[in-house]
């Protein structure tokens, strides 16, 4: 079968992408507004730093742009790939959806799907891929139809011939991702393709078991402490974060036993080496005395009790304490959000990853965190795993969309 080539728009750090190159996919570009996120995603996927690695065009520049202006300045370069790309991946930014958010039907961001809708009208591709968060299929107050009816229903009715669309809510902890995460699925199929042989989510359903086996992650959800008990500060020494001035990190040993999640984050590795991101938090006193008090009193993996909550007037409706036999809390974009199951401290970068299975070899760049008004321009470290793709949900859904891609070879 023929390397199968794909776009990613709205690609965030390159969660997706990671994913589609990992299962076999050639990726062409990659489309992301925010300096960070693409810094990130270029480090990563593009050059040469490992063999998963863009084929940029040379008429598109290697840099963070928005896809209107992918739109506005390179149309005619787009219609130049009409035909020749297999798949647009993507999932247009999901705050205006979030059941979390406040739900605001005129959010700017919900209408970035349009320029979703309008590059695949311009690029023809054999298939779509859409991911975006449950609120995506729920009706905004007020209206009849869920953003994704209306979407469906635009790829369904384009004038130059439709696509036939599947959707479904899939859960990464399904591919052994450590949290639940469930996530609106779109996959769409060119209707000048062939008749399916097998619907998309029922070969996705089928090659469960074998990914599983795979990768050594058959037989139960994966754990906290399976995705990062080996990042513990627990007899380690600390030592100077390289990349953030009087911040303290562990220095990372590899010990003789990891667990299966552990050896897949750790692939392709030397055993010795250290993966960026490690920075801990400069805690102060009163918030460890805090952090302290509720590991020592507060069940694990649930919501933190009322008690606790008034003791230390918090507000913060969402914070629980990591069970580390169970699977964690959906990763966001905050910091704060999950406390460790055995130290009394917040979730570093790299182990935030880790939950959203990024590979130890993934380097984050930018700033670790940012507050204010500058949320609305940067995007930290925290924030790029957290709105990330899981990698290994975004792999098995490659693997997936291969052998439906073959349905037709």
């Amino acid at each position: 079968m023929r390397e199968q080539n794909f776009i990613d728009l709205f690609a965030g750090c390159g969660g997706l992408s990671l994913g589609l190159m990992t299962a076999g996919w050639k990726g062409l570009f990659a489309i992301e507004k925010s300096e960070d996120a693409f810094a990130t995603l270029a480090y990563n996927l593009c050059g040469n730093r490992n063999k998963q690695s863009f084929q940029w065009p040379e008429w598109l520049p290697q840099k963070a742009m928005t896809t209107g202006t992918l739109l506005r300045k390179y149309a005619g370069k787009l219609e130049g790939l009409r035909g020749a790309v297999d798949l647009i991946a993507g999932g247009p930014p999901c705050q205006g959806f979030s059941m979390a958010g406040l739900r605001d039907p005129n959010d700017p961001r919900n209408t970035l799907t349009r320029e979703y809708i309008k590059l695949v009208r311009i690029v023809r591709p054999r298939f779509l891929l859409l991911e975006n968060v449950r609120g995506f299929q729920t009706a905004f107050k007020g209206k009849k139809k869920p953003y994704s009816m209306l979407v469906k229903e635009r790829l369904e009715g384009l004038p130059e011939g439709g696509y036939t669309v599947h959707s479904r809510m899939i859960h990464a902890s399904t591919f052994g991702v450590p949290q639940p995460r469930a996530r609106f699925i779109m996959i769409a199929v060119r209707n000048d393709i062939s008749q399916l042989e097998v619907a998309p989510f029922e070969l996705l359903e089928a090659l469960i078991p074998a990914f599983r086996e795979k990768r050594c992650l058959n037989g139960h959800q994966t754990s906290v402490s399976e995705a990062i008990s080996d990042l513990s500060t627990l007899k380690k020494n600390l030592i100077d974060c390289p990349d953030s001035n009087g911040f303290k990190q562990i220095q990372y040993v590899q010990p003789e036993c990891l667990s299966g999640y552990q050896k897949l984050m750790r692939l392709g590795v030397p055993n010795d080496y250290i993966p960026n991101s490690l920075r801990l938090a400069n805690h102060r006193e009163s918030t460890l005395e805090k952090f302290e008090y509720i590991l020592a009193t507060c069940p694990k993996g649930k919501s933190i009790p009322e008690e606790a909550r008034q003791k230390y007037s918090m507000k913060k409706q969402c914070f629980i304490v990591l069970h580390p036999d169970q699977m964690a809390r959906t990763v966001t974009t905050l910091p704060d959000d999950m406390l460790h199951y055995e130290e009394p401290r917040i979730l570093t970068v790299r182990e935030n990853a880790r939950l959203q299975s990024f590979p130890d070899w993934f380097v984050f760049k930018g700033k670790y965190t940012t507050g204010g008004n500058r949320r609305k321009q940067e995007c930290p470290r925290y924030t790029q795993v957290g709105n990330a793709v899981p990698p290994l949900m975004a792999e098995a859904l490659g693997v997936a969309l291969q052998k439906l891609s073959a349905q037709y070879e």
